[in-house]
């Protein structure tokens, strides 16, 4: 771990006690551990020695499997793997900590076939993050997981625990949920993250990979430019920097898009198939920009709208996106 050069899980001390604690004893609340360390004995509320070796001898081989290499790299892959490529998509540590704890006890679960572990930590981190199921009262939300998880078997809890996820809960409240101008709010960072596993190619640009503007530092652009909203008397900032109006774009792109309105360059964009001089992206067919419209869930009916068109478009983006994020989802 010292030579551990990865900053998607940068854990610290208390990490990994609570991940040992959490893998080995099925508690979540590290109160607990204390009183373990002490030699408490839960049913009898005395104290005995005999718990307190045990407590010590168990918690070291936890910190071991912690710090084992091969389980800390493959989990980190494993995140990796889900589209979180970069340590700015990552928007709470406590949750990479269960997720930890999870494929460790899933590893060591024998009724849990081995090839599925990683799919299966991917569906519960995602899941988690979009549900901010571990974001108020987390040790009690944690303890109460491991429990259900220790009772009835991994496979079983995550069926019921996924029940949360209805119809209601994509198509309603993760579109509700997108309504945000936190530029690193949860749900738009599992979209980010569910662009970069799919592989999609970046705003105008075929072939140009969206997760390496994730990792090289690409612009973030308003799709209705910020100042052309101002100009037209949409001066809220919370309203002017919804997620939905924003997209990653490498520099060039950004640079010749400029100020316009979307009626205006994304108009640019389908004349470049008749007068063959390409100044934004490189998209040389209808469905090849149709297609990419698509992937970055974007309207094809942007190249007609304006600022009186800006809520419709917020909404239809919106809906887009949880859509995508709810496909991503299911093949994890």
């Amino acid at each position: 771990l010292k030579d551990d050069n990865e900053d998607i899980y940068d854990p610290d001390y208390s990490d990994m006690l609570r991940v040992a604690f959490m893998y080995k004893f099925c508690r979540g609340k590290l109160k607990d551990l204390v009183s373990l360390l002490q030699g408490r004995d839960f049913e009898t509320k005395d104290f005995k020695e005999s718990i307190a070796e045990d407590t010590f001898a168990k918690l070291s081989a936890g910190v071991l499997d912690y710090m084992n290499e091969y389980n800390f790299k493959q989990f980190v892959l494993a995140i990796k793997d889900a589209g979180f490529i970069s340590k700015k998509l990552i928007n709470s540590g406590i949750t990479l900590d269960f997720a930890y704890t999870l494929y460790l006890l899933l590893l060591k679960d024998a009724s849990i076939e081995k090839t599925k572990v990683k799919n299966y930590v991917q569906r519960w981190y995602v899941m988690s993050t979009l549900t901010g199921r571990y974001i108020s009262s987390p040790e009690t939300a944690m303890d109460h997981d491991l429990r259900r998880i220790k009772e009835k078997g991994f496979l079983v809890y995550l069926s019921e625990v996924e029940q949360t996820l209805s119809d209601t809960f994509w198509n309603i409240e993760l579109v509700q949920k997108l309504e945000t101008s936190v530029v690193n709010s949860p749900y738009i960072n599992v979209f980010w993250a569910a662009s970069c596993r799919d592989g999609r190619d970046s705003l105008f640009n075929e072939g140009s990979k969206f997760s390496n503007l994730i990792t090289t530092m690409g612009d973030v652009h308003h799709i209705f430019p910020k100042q052309y909203l101002i100009d037209n008397g949409i001066k809220d900032k919370a309203k002017y920097n919804q997620v939905a109006n924003f997209t990653y774009l490498d520099t060039p792109t950004n640079i010749a898009v400029g100020k316009d309105e979307p009626s205006v360059y994304f108009s640019k964009v389908w004349n470049q198939l008749i007068n063959q001089n390409y100044v934004i992206g490189n998209l040389k067919t209808e469905d090849a920009i149709k297609k990419n419209l698509d992937d970055n869930c974007i309207p094809v009916e942007i190249k007609n709208w304006t600022f009186e068109n800006y809520e419709e478009f917020l909404l239809q983006r919106r809906k887009l996106m949880a859509s995508k994020i709810k496909e991503y989802y299911e093949k994890l």
